[in-house]
């Protein structure tokens, strides 16, 4: 009689076992564990060990054993390296001058589009944001073959309008430039390269402004229309400011992607940074750093250096602008 009561207690404690972990509530991690292998293979731990590789010197080359520990001494390597202040210096010059002209232009040129019909809204908006869709690497191969100085369609268009017995006086002065050597001449890289970035990356601005002037309640702009106020000052002072946190999002996806520009400077120059290394941005130094001189380690502390301006800036831009623009929304 005792075996029989021991062994219905058990049954009962393994009854208890199993309600306590339901099946049914532990279904969905089972849907979710492949993404959280993936991720934690290719997500967390190259996070974690690009930290621990940061404060070792190693060489791929030579496998793991080659890694040594050497502390902070590849922070300090990379920030008393001229070089890299060199590239940050080109990289925050092409992204404050890129940066800028893509906003000043996409925010009116979104004004124009939501006064528009929606067939012809539709068309343009698809027509701007196509280049932002475009291979980079292929758009910056086209704009290479453009940019030379003999063949290219820039240098001979410009010469075309200098010859043009109706526009050429306004463009004479071009003859005593060419051929306009864009990618060779240390004055004239970065502008080329802002000139890339600035048509790629416009498009998604146009796009992005062009949503938020649509969420607008109509009845406010009318309103204001019948009160007297101009297109201008509804632009100024109703659209504009109740579009602050698209502004404040669009503002900080350039921040963030212009910092880390590598595509377009890297074709463009053929990897070299170009004349001078005028054109050699930060994720530039750090790919030579890593993969042509095989510095791990260094390059590991310059990413997270890279990671922490980008943090920076964002915080900057979120204290003085995204605080106030996000207020309500």
């Amino acid at each position: 009689m005792s075996h029989v009561s021991d062994k219905a207690s058990e049954t009962i404690e393994q009854e208890s076992f199993f309600s306590r972990f339901n099946l049914k509530a532990l279904t969905p991690y089972g849907f979710l564990l492949p993404f959280l292998v993936i991720f934690s293979i290719f997500g967390i731990f190259p996070l974690l060990f690009s930290v621990f590789l940061s404060f070792h010197e190693w060489n791929p080359v030579e496998g793991l054993g080659a890694m040594n520990y050497v502390g902070t001494e590849n922070y300090h390597l990379a920030l008393t390296d001229p070089w890299l202040w060199r590239s940050l210096r080109n990289t925050i010059w092409l992204a404050l001058t890129s940066g800028i002209a893509q906003h000043l232009v996409a925010i009116p040129v979104a004004y124009i589009l939501v006064s528009m019909g929606p067939k012809l809204r539709h068309w343009l908006t698809s027509a701007y944001f196509l280049p932002y869709i475009t291979s980079t690497v292929a758009a910056s191969l086209i704009f290479f073959n453009m940019y030379s100085p003999s063949s290219g369609i820039i240098n001979q268009t410009l010469i075309a309008l200098a010859e043009n017995p109706l526009l050429g006086w306004a463009f004479a002065w071009v003859l005593e430039f060419q051929p306009i050597r864009w990618l060779d001449d240390a004055t004239m890289i970065k502008p080329s390269i802002a000139i890339v970035v600035f048509w790629k990356y416009t498009g998604f601005n146009i796009v992005l402004y062009t949503t938020g002037l649509m969420t607008i309640p109509k009845e406010i702009l009318e309103a204001a229309r019948m009160d007297g106020a101009n297109a201008f000052r509804r632009f100024w002072s109703i659209s504009l400011p109740m579009i602050r946190p698209f502004i404040f999002f669009a503002v900080t996806m350039t921040i963030i992607g212009n910092l880390q520009l590598f595509e377009e400077p890297f074709v463009l120059t053929r990897g070299t940074g170009g004349t001078g290394q005028a054109g050699l941005t930060i994720s530039m130094y750090l790919y030579k750093v890593g993969w042509e001189w095989l510095e791990m380690g260094t390059a590991s502390a310059i990413s997270w250096l890279l990671f922490a301006l980008i943090a920076c800036c964002t915080l900057v831009q979120f204290l003085f602008f995204g605080k106030k623009g996000l207020q309500g929304n």
